[in-house]
């Protein structure tokens, strides 16, 4: 921040003593570089009535307010990655050796150990070589552990990100990008923070540029053709594009929907929006107190919004607003990444 939006924000606090803070035209405080500002307001969180796709667990629908806050114009990028772990000398999760004792933890007991050779460091990938599905409930068949892959090799060992400079960071786990978050002095952004920043001027949109599917390959990074099994590519990018390859939204932000999952700071309980008031308008929600997903009991998941490159009708339509998933704590994937925000209490220091 430079001294004259210092000396603002003094005469701001002295004159209303912090009153309102999350309104950033009053303090006449310029986004730092690489964000944008979203204005406080009240929408509709979770599935909206018109949307053939929402999933029980985005339901019910339940208006929220959310204060206004910064948020990236982009996902991270590996320019802004690298950067940091140059910086930090961070490593992160699918770079550091696999213990044993750590991993059973979060699985059944007497679970058998799996052989060293496999336990090796690595995330998972999408594996394009898939010419069957037997059962499109059984996610096992299209994703495999590539033991080496990781963010500076997405692809697993022999590949680069050499001239990705542009494209979002993937194979980072909630670990990771709060590592990220403290060393840029930002955080992960609520799953209400999120949508408030997809709906970007709407307060009521399925999609980030309004309720139209039709506009869909034409406004984010997603699969064409017959998933997991053939993708014409009617977009031309197979896997991840560079960041801002797709138009903006109506508030200047970038690939909200598609492209790559992007995490929050919210638990992932699928029960969560049923146990809400929904007589109240509720103010900067923060999410459940708990996990809970009966599909993967003995992990803590957090929500990853916005679908990725692989998002298609016949699986899961998650290039919606409201699409929620659960992402454990330790996984990362080729698929992704996260973008952080700040707050003007965060930026004054307060």
């Amino acid at each position: 921040m430079n001294k004259k939006n210092i000396f603002l924000l003094v005469i701001y606090l002295l004159f209303t003593g912090c009153k309102d803070l999350s309104n950033k035209e009053n303090l006449n405080i310029s986004p730092p570089k690489g964000m944008i500002w979203v204005s406080g307001k009240s929408f509709v969180k979770g599935g909206k009535k018109i949307d053939n796709y929402a999933m029980e667990r985005e339901l019910p629908s339940h208006d929220v307010y959310v204060d206004g806050f910064f948020i990236d114009v982009t996902e991270v990028t590996n320019k802004q990655f690298k950067k940091f772990v140059q910086e930090t000398e961070y490593i992160t999760i699918a770079e550091r050796k696999i213990k044993w004792d750590e991993i059973k933890k979060n699985l059944p007991d007497n679970t058998p150990k799996p052989a060293d050779s496999v336990l090796q460091p690595g995330s998972l990938i999408f594996n394009k070589e898939i010419k069957k599905v037997d059962n499109m409930g059984n996610y096992f068949q299209w994703w495999k552990w590539k033991i080496g892959a990781n963010w500076k090799q997405p692809l697993g060992p022999g590949s680069t990100i050499a001239n990705m400079d542009d494209f979002p960071v993937v194979h980072i786990a909630y670990e990771d990008a709060l590592a990220y978050c403290k060393w840029a002095g930002r955080r992960l952004p609520t799953e209400a923070e999120w949508e408030s920043a997809a709906q970007g001027n709407f307060n009521d949109a399925v999609f980030s540029w309004g309720n139209e599917l039709s506009l869909l390959n034409q406004n984010a990074n997603t699969w064409q053709g017959s998933f997991p099994v053939e993708n014409t590519l009617l977009d031309k990018y197979e896997s991840i594009a560079a960041v801002r390859s797709y138009p903006p939204n109506s508030i200047g932000v970038y690939d909200m929907i598609g492209n790559v999952w992007e995490i929050t700071s919210d638990l992932f309980n699928i029960n969560h929006y049923k146990e809400l008031d929904q007589s109240v308008s509720i103010k900067n929600p923060k999410g459940a107190s708990s996990c809970y997903n009966p599909s993967n009991p003995y992990e803590t998941q957090y929500i990853m919004k916005g679908g990725s490159f692989l998002c298609h009708d016949s699986y899961c339509a998650s290039y919606r607003i409201s699409a929620r998933m659960g992402v454990s704590m330790g996984s990362a994937s080729d698929h992704m990444g996260f973008r952080t925000v700040a707050t003007v209490e965060m930026l004054s220091g307060n």
